[in-house]
């Protein structure tokens, strides 16, 4: 629908949003855990990718004990310089990753040989891109709040932009313990709904830096609220986003629209057929780490329906 008002009006989508405070919107690569993203079913069950011909796929639980190879800190480094080598100047990276967890997967506790772990792989990082490079690291909500302190304790010193949802969701009070002690600035809100499940931990300062997810909150006029609110607290916004290249320029809109930006994620560098999904721009979307603001009526682009309906899921039907 703003695509649309947008197009009647013959004005970009960040007009209707009271106009922009930059041009392009600076993006950071999610490395994940050094490979490239899962592709999971309806319920999170790993699966083989259907645009992926001829590999053998081993699926992964996520939510179980592993027996998979620890991530070694090789593929953390060779995964950094490849983002960095594609014009990126900032990358994420799982914390929770083969070869990080504690004795017992589901008590939300860490061992001394984990956190040791977490340590030389975030070293390598750090040393593969240097210190003008913007590291953040993501914990999936996995620990409590007595260990993810001992993390952000021994990681100080590689200067993280944050640390993203230490605890699980919905506990403001444990959120707002790690944020208080932490001195690495503490992000959370990719599973937050609407402007009432922000306003909290923005009041109470609950975190550091906000993670709204557009879709998830309920769409760009509550996101834009939720920014004004965050920027009232002097709290940045680094939007969570795993969406298309549609997605992906709605949420670079309101990251135009807004004072407090700070990055916005992209989840799908491995995708091959990502920029494929929508014409009317200049490809790549993104150019060396970041995404500029087209000036044409609306989004600026339009879908490819041809290239969507080819890679989507089997059985899913297509706006019928």
């Amino acid at each position: 629908m703003w695509d649309l008002l947008g197009q009647w009006l013959e004005v970009p989508m960040y007009r209707l949003l009271g106009g922009k405070f930059r041009d392009r919107i600076r993006l950071y690569a999610d490395c994940h855990g050094g490979e490239a993203l899962e592709c999971l079913d309806e319920v999170l069950r790993s699966r083989a990718a259907s645009w992926i011909a001829g590999e053998l796929h081993i699926p992964k639980d996520y939510f179980a004990d592993s027996a998979e190879s620890p991530l070694l800190p090789a593929d953390v480094r060779k995964q950094a310089q490849d983002m960095r080598s594609r014009g990126y100047t900032a990358l994420k990276f799982d914390l929770d990753v083969p070869g990080t967890a504690g004795s017992d997967s589901y008590n939300r506790c860490l061992s001394n040989a984990a956190i040791d772990r977490m340590v030389e792989l975030v070293g390598a990082a750090r040393e593969a891109v240097g210190v003008e490079v913007d590291l953040a690291v993501d914990c999936h909500w996995r620990y409590n709040v007595s260990d993810v302190l001992k993390v952000a304790r021994e990681l100080e010193p590689f200067r993280l932009l944050w640390l993203e949802d230490p605890v699980p969701p919905g506990n403001v009070e444990a959120l707002r313990a790690v944020s208080s002690r932490a001195n690495i600035p503490v992000a959370t809100g990719e599973n937050l709904f609407v402007f009432a499940g922000f306003r909290e931990i923005l009041q109470t300062h609950a975190v550091g830096i906000a993670t709204p997810d557009l879709q998830k909150v309920g769409g760009l006029s509550v996101a834009f609220q939720i920014a004004q609110f965050a920027d009232e607290q002097t709290i940045p916004i680094a939007p969570h986003n795993i969406s298309s290249p549609v997605g992906t320029l709605a949420a670079a809109h309101l990251c135009a629209a807004i004072p407090n930006f700070l990055l916005l994620e992209f989840h799908a560098a491995h995708v091959p057929f990502w920029n494929d999904l929508v014409d009317g721009l200049e490809r790549p979307l993104i150019q060396n780490g970041f995404v500029h603001l087209p000036e044409k009526p609306g989004l600026g682009m339009q879908l490819n329906e041809e290239v969507a309906r080819k890679y989507a899921r089997k059985g899913e039907s297509f706006f019928q």
